[in-house]
């Protein structure tokens, strides 16, 4: 049965409750129905006023959990109207854990970041996306083209890892400290047993520090690579968890101005403008 006159109404009648000083929008010019405009809710999901149209005329094919994740916080859904966007969806509820394959507005903003690496990765240490100078940082991370880059695997199985991370000891302890905090938050994510199954096997560093039970919240911080083309970096990090995309997390990186590591950044961007092809959209 076709449910989009049912996801209509409900999306419209949620909207309609939500006042502008509810949702902490200013009152500007007198309104012709109650509640939110489409282009308030877009906003506050974090996706463009079109495609949150699509969606209120009922047209729910291909959304992800994260999208709706943020659409229920827009509209302020209370568990069980949540679970029911879900249902009318047909999406499985587990949203803190989202899709391998960013949305193209996640995109475009690490693209706009042109003077700074910026990445996207998962609790899985899935390296998801980056800018230009974000893939260029994780060069050695890329270098099976067959294999999606991810960083715990690359820690631990990839001999280039100690080259990369000269504080290689306390990069595998951070490795290890978030997948077990990623496994505390969804014990059942099977990808993720999967993946410390097979680090288990074929690492003892790794299974070691995973029986240790350390967690970690990951932040913010500085981080030293010994990069294969321009040498030492020395780079200060903030990571960003993604509200629209939950279970995702955005870091940006930067040197200290005029330092050894600012000069081997702008070297690094020289060398990805003229070695590497553009990130991948697919």
């Amino acid at each position: 049965m076709d449910n989009r006159a049912e996801v209509s109404e409900f999306l419209t009648s949620r909207r309609a409750r939500i006042t502008p000083e509810r949702a902490g929008l200013p009152q500007i010019g007198q309104r012709r129905v109650p509640g939110l405009r489409r282009s308030e809710v877009a906003a506050l999901a974090g996706v463009s006023v079109e495609y949150y149209a699509r969606l209120e005329r009922g047209v729910l094919g291909g959304v992800s959990a994260g999208v709706l994740d943020a659409l229920a916080r827009a509209l302020q859904l209370d568990d069980a109207e949540r679970r029911h966007l879900f249902h009318l969806a047909k999406v499985v509820d587990r949203p803190r854990f989202s899709s391998p394959v960013v949305r193209p507005g996640v995109q475009w903003v690490l693209d706009a970041v042109t003077t700074r690496p910026a990445i996207v990765g998962n609790n899985r240490s899935d390296l998801l996306a980056t800018n230009l100078l974000g893939r260029a940082l994780y060069d050695d991370v890329y270098a099976d083209p067959s294999a999606r880059p991810n960083l715990a695997r690359f820690c631990f199985l990839d001999a280039a890892a100690h080259r990369l991370f000269p504080d290689w000891e306390h990069t595998a302890d951070v490795t290890v400290a978030n997948l077990r905090t990623a496994a505390g938050q969804d014990p059942h994510d099977k990808a993720l047993h999967d993946l410390v199954g097979e680090l288990s096997t074929r690492s003892d560093d790794f299974r070691r520090r995973w029986g240790s039970h350390n967690v970690r919240t990951h932040a913010g911080g500085t981080k030293h690579y010994h990069h294969h083309a321009v040498g030492a970096l020395e780079l200060a990090y903030e990571t960003m968890d993604l509200r629209s995309e939950p279970g995702l997390s955005m870091t940006i990186f930067a040197a200290e101005p005029a330092s050894p590591s600012a000069e081997a950044l702008a070297l690094l961007a020289t060398w990805a403008a003229t070695e590497l092809k553009p990130p991948s959209r697919t």
